[in-house]
């Protein structure tokens, strides 16, 4: 009688996050984003906190006062363009409840004038948000590292 040799082990790593945001239904976030300078401040110190050379895109949810109820980050990419799903943006939106969004997201040229690209997308979530009731404030683009910033809403694109 012979022995098998034993089957060599495999293993595999998953890898799990998973969080949790917690906010006291009665007390409304002290930070209201009515304007495109103050949507632009978040705006900054989201991309300040990602601090890398990669293209990130962010959506603010806000409720009817727009005050701020969260972020979420929707897509990190590496080229020179994101890719976005406009299911990724208003899903979101729809679970929270939202009333409103400010879309974000950084150029890591430090450069942050629109592209072609950022205003096909802007239109396509507007439109997309129009539909499911939610209003768009604003598209904030920043410029990685130089403060630097442009409001779509600003420019008459929203």
């Amino acid at each position: 009688m012979r022995r098998q040799p034993p089957t060599p082990s495999v293993r595999y790593r998953l890898k799990l996050a998973t969080w949790t945001v917690v906010r006291d239904g009665g007390q409304p976030s002290p930070r209201v984003l009515s304007s495109p300078d103050a949507a632009a401040l978040l705006a900054l110190d989201l991309a300040r906190m990602a601090d890398d050379d990669k293209e990130h895109f962010w959506t603010i949810l806000l409720n009817a006062q727009n005050q701020y109820l969260l972020h979420t980050e929707v897509s990190v990419v590496t080229q020179s363009a994101s890719l976005v799903h406009p299911r990724e943006v208003l899903g979101p939106a729809i679970r929270e409840g939202a009333a409103s969004l400010v879309l974000v997201h950084n150029h890591p040229s430090g450069d942050p004038t629109p592209s072609p690209e950022d205003f096909r997308l802007t239109r396509q979530l507007a439109e997309g948000a129009r539909l499911l009731d939610l209003r768009l404030h604003d598209h904030v683009i920043i410029g990685n590292g130089t403060e630097r910033w442009v409001s779509l809403a600003q420019r008459g694109l929203i």
